[in-house]
């Protein structure tokens, strides 16, 4: 009988499978690197369209909640184009809109009070500016409303209108007037927002319930 071969691995398989390994961790650890390296480069980018998103998002939720009942009844105009004092002996042209149950965000000095009216502009070197202040604070009439910057990164907002005509859109740098004379109050917010070379445009619809209440 022919002796029984010893089980096992020889030394030049175990070399080779070492080798094996090594070449493995290597590619491994190349491609973590590269991906670590792609992923801290992108940082930048990906946090800077999350912040875009989230104003946007707020805003478009901020100006439905004051466009839906318990905050307007039928009829009522929920967001609309006005001159507003922004600062002692200055007025702007802005769209205003009110909140009548305030907002998480707006920081009181003392009890939060309801029916905030609000305004929105962008001030070149700040950003983008939210004005407000209730219609029930004492002093309403003497000091000018409070003012928070929503984002520094906002550098331009312009208005949108809808041409019933000529079926399109038309984008202005101030609120258009209408034949009365009267500020007329967009259909849309055209933010741009950005950061070092990096450039963003958004859009935030207004809702427009002129014709009645929404059905939901």
């Amino acid at each position: 009988m022919r002796p029984a071969r010893a089980s096992g691995f020889t030394l030049l398989e175990v070399l080779l499978a070492l080798a094996l390994v090594a070449l493995v961790l290597v590619a491994l650890n190349t491609f973590i690197f590269s991906m670590g390296e792609l992923w801290g480069r992108n940082r930048d980018l990906r946090l800077f369209d999350q912040h875009v998103r989230a104003v946007t998002r707020f805003l478009e939720r901020e100006l439905r909640h004051a466009s839906l009942p318990p905050a307007v009844t039928a009829g009522d105009r929920a967001v609309e184009a006005r001159e507003v004092e922004v600062e002692f002996g200055r007025q702007a042209e802005l769209v205003t809109f009110g909140l009548r149950q305030g907002s998480r965000i707006l920081a009181w000095p003392e009890r939060p009070l309801p029916e905030v009216v609000c305004s929105l502009e962008v001030r070149p070197g700040t950003g983008l500016v939210l004005y407000w202040r209730s219609v029930l604070e004492e002093r309403r009439g003497s000091d000018a409303p409070r003012a928070m910057v929503l984002t520094p990164l906002a550098t331009a907002l312009r208005y949108d209108y809808y041409d019933e005509d000529f079926r399109r859109w038309e984008s202005f740098d101030q609120l258009r007037r209408d034949r009365s004379g009267d500020l007329e109050t967009p259909r849309r917010l055209r933010l741009t927002f950005t950061y070092r070379e990096l450039v963003r445009e958004t859009i935030v619809s207004i809702p427009n319930f002129d014709d009645g209440l929404p059905l939901f």
